[in-house]
Formats: structure tokens, sequence, C-alpha cells
């Protein structure tokens, strides 16, 4: 063995169990030392450091759950997985809230035990997640700048931060709450981006933005000829996502067959392309995440209660903008600078009156109408100081109900239109009919906005 291998922690009361981990784990090149009672573990662990820790669940003098607080305790660098009778379920998912970072089932699959120990060999250390999970700080590091930021210094926001780099560090499935414009996506992101699979694809799937008729094969994907159109064989988004982490926003959307084939593909973790015969194996860690409430949808029979449970075994949530008010101006601090101009540092900066009234907004879209509301005042303002008419939070506050009495008096397609035209007509009429500059407070590519302009019979 060289200097630089490996050392696990084999914890187990079952002298054939630990001799078939040790053998496994030799032939990989890692190096194994064992215990048979949780005191035994505690005093290996007091020897040396050890880069994971297999235990079984049932121990003479405790259980695996004891093993992995006493670790998280005192050496919480060090990952946990847990091996638990067959068909133990319920001890595996206790295992995984409880901070573990994957489960082995009884028998022991060697094929899965090598891949549950190379995932965890492959964690970051401590330092580098933290730094990950806090992207809005040190940026040293050329994989850090590229991810999104989490931004605030409050409570609840370093709760999520603390939770985050947790979460990094297991292979739980995670269920992501939280309003929309809540950062449920940047979450997901930072959880990938900190774990063991932060070298394989991160795949965003909004469920509630797919067709019914095309869902099936933008999951599962399909061979030439499965189907009219299908011209050549197309990988999809399960496919896509192996080896890494299938991010499902909105899954609350998902139809109640498409649920069903999605739980078989979470137990089975196989999956078969349209017009395919072979099932082929999968391997991904999903994180899924709605604005809805899904227990609802469950007692409503509109969400599967099996997928449920198999989809919420860790749930993080995500605080609303307007309870974290403290944490705005330095949101729109780094926002700002974001949005500057190429070339340009900061840009132009808040007065005092928009600040307050900002922190007085009750911000139903969040962070994402936070960035919106910026972005639009910048194009508006006189480039050196925004100050609150440009804002426009009044028209944003009053939107709702304006849109909610249309509603009431036009059909679907008219009501629609006529929204889109006043939006577009008091845009321009804002940039003194400059296209590009209107596109901008609208939200949309130039291009786009001239769509619209010949669409609505817009001069």
């Amino acid at each position: 063995m060289t200097a630089n291998s490996k050392h696990v922690l084999v914890v187990d009361d079952e002298a054939d169990i630990r001799e078939l981990l040790v053998l496994t784990l030799m032939r990989m090149g890692v190096e194994a030392e064992t215990a048979s009672t949780c005191a035994e573990a505690y005093a290996r662990l007091e020897e040396r450091a050890f880069d994971l820790c297999l235990t079984d669940m049932r121990l003479p003098d405790g259980d695996g759950l004891a093993v992995l607080q006493h670790i998280a305790e005192r050496y919480g660098n060090t990952p946990v997985a847990v091996i638990t009778a067959y068909g133990s379920t319920d001890n595996a998912v206790a295992a995984l809230k409880a901070g573990a970072f994957d489960y082995l089932s009884k028998p022991i699959q060697l094929k899965q035990l090598r891949e549950v120990v190379t995932s965890a060999l492959k964690l970051p250390g401590a330092v580098q997640v933290t730094r990950r999970a806090n992207a809005g700080g040190d940026r040293a590091e050329k994989s850090v700048e590229d991810l999104p930021r989490l931004l605030g210094d409050s409570a609840p926001i370093q709760r999520a931060r603390d939770m985050i780099a947790k979460l990094a560090r297991s292979q739980a499935p995670v269920f992501i709450a939280g309003e929309s414009g809540s950062g449920k996506e940047v979450a997901a992101r930072l959880i990938h981006s900190g774990s063991a699979r932060r070298d394989a694809s991160f795949v965003a799937v909004n469920c509630g933005a797919i067709p019914e008729n095309l869902m099936e094969s933008e999951f599962f994907g399909h061979r030439k000829g499965a189907f009219t159109g299908a011209d050549s064989d197309r990988e999809g988004f399960l496919h896509a996502a192996h080896g890494g982490t299938l991010f499902l926003d909105e899954v609350g959307d998902l139809p109640l067959l498409m649920q069903v084939k999605l739980l078989r593909v979470i137990q089975d973790k196989k999956v078969r392309k349209l017009g395919d015969t072979v099932e082929e194996p999968v391997d991904f860690r999903i994180i899924s995440a709605t604005h809805k409430n899904l227990s609802e949808k469950v007692a409503a029979g509109e969400f599967r209660q099996d997928l449920f449970y198999r989809l919420n075994v860790i749930e993080l949530k995500m605080p609303r903008l307007r309870e974290i008010p403290e944490d705005i101006p330095l949101m729109v601090r780094a926002l700002l600078e974001r949005l500057a101009p190429a070339g340009e540092k900061g840009g132009p900066e808040l007065s005092k009156e928009a600040l307050n009234a900002l922190s007085n907004y009750d911000f139903p879209g969040n962070v994402r109408e936070l960035e919106n509301i910026l972005e639009r005042a910048v194009a508006l303002c006189d480039g050196k100081s925004i100050k609150e008419a440009d804002l426009y939070l009044t028209e944003a506050r009053d939107a709702p109900s304006a849109a909610l009495a249309g509603e009431r008096t036009l059909p679907l397609h008219e009501y629609l239109d006529q929204i889109e035209r006043e939006q577009i007509m008091r845009a321009l009429e804002k940039t003194r009919y400059n296209k590009t500059a209107a596109a901008k407070v609208l939200g949309i590519t130039f291009r786009s906005l001239r769509y619209r302009l010949d669409r609505l019979g817009i001069d």
C-alpha cells in the first residue's frame, strides 16, 4: 500500500461479513481496519483518521446510528455508509436522515459495495465543501467561480447553507420546498457541486414545461423509428444524468402515469428507451422541488404516496425573501455588481429611498423578482442612481388584481394578448420607443420582442 492509500473502517459483528468487505476493499487498493462493536470502532477512530466508515446497523453494544452520531460529532468529515438487513427500508431512511452517506442492504452485492466506496472516496474535504456551499465568499478556485450564489447572512440563509453542506456529503434523495423564485435550483446545484458526483452531469428538468405527450420520450429517450418523427436515437434526461444528479423542478406537475414510471426507475435503477427491448442501468442522485404542497396533492390523489416517500427522504426549506429583509441590501449590492455593463464596476447606486422601498416590499416572486426589478431599474435609471420611481413597485403590486379583472371578462387568448400588449406598450413608452432597451425591461431578447410586435400588430 502507498502513503496515499485510502483507509476504511469496517464495523460488523459477523466475521464472514468483515472478511468479505476487507477482501473487496483490498482488491480496490483500499486499506481496511475492522471492529466488531461500537466500543472497538470508537477506539479505532481515536487511533487514526479514516476516509470512510462502513458499519452494520445491528451491533452487540449499540447500533449503526450510534456510530454515525459519534463520527458526526467528532469526525464530521468522515462519510458513513450503513449496512441494513434485507428489506429494512425504515432503517435505511433513518440512517440517511441522520446524515449517512449511503446504505447497503444484506446480502451485500459487491458491485453496489464498490460503487458506494468509490463515490464516498471522491468526496471533497470539509474546507472545500464549505467554500462550495457558500459560493458568495472566497473565489480563489475556478470551480467555485462557476457556481451560483446563495446570497445573505441571515440565520435562515445560514441554516440553508449548513444543510446544503451536509446534504452534499450524502447520496440521499432531497426534496427542496419553497416558493417560486426562492432559489431552489441554486440550492440543488450547490448540493451537486459539493458532492461525490460533482464531476458528472447536473441535469435540471422543469416538469411543468414538458407537454404530456412528449414526456416519456424526453425522460426515457427513444430509438430511431420508435414513433413518427423519431429520425435518430436520442438519450433522455435519465440517461443524461447517469453518474450525476437529476433535478426535477416542479415535480408536483408530473402526470400520474409518469409518476408510476419514474417510481419504477428509482426502484430498479434501469431505463428502457422507447422502441427498445433492452433495459440499461442508470445511476443518478435525485433532487426534486416544487412550490406546491405535495402532501395536499397526495391527500387529493393527485400525487402517488409511494413516490412522495421516495423523493422526500430529506427536506430542505428555502426561506422566502420577505422573511429575511435584512439580507436585501447585500443581495442588491451583489446583483447590481453583476448587472453592471461590461467593463464598469459596481453600476448605478441605489438611493436610500429605493432601498427602503425594497425592504418594505413583500416580493411574491422572491429573489428572482428582486433580480428582475433591479434589471429593469438599471435599464431605466439615469445611469448613476436608482431612485424609488425607477423600481415601479406600485405597478408590480397592482398587477395581480388587474390581471384577475381582465380574466373575468375576456376569453383566455384575448386576455393574454391584451396583457402582453399593455406590458410591451408600457415598456416602449418608458424607453421612448427604444426597442433594445424595451426588450431589456421586459426580460426578453430583441428578436423575441420583434416577433411579438409583429404578432400583435404594434408598429
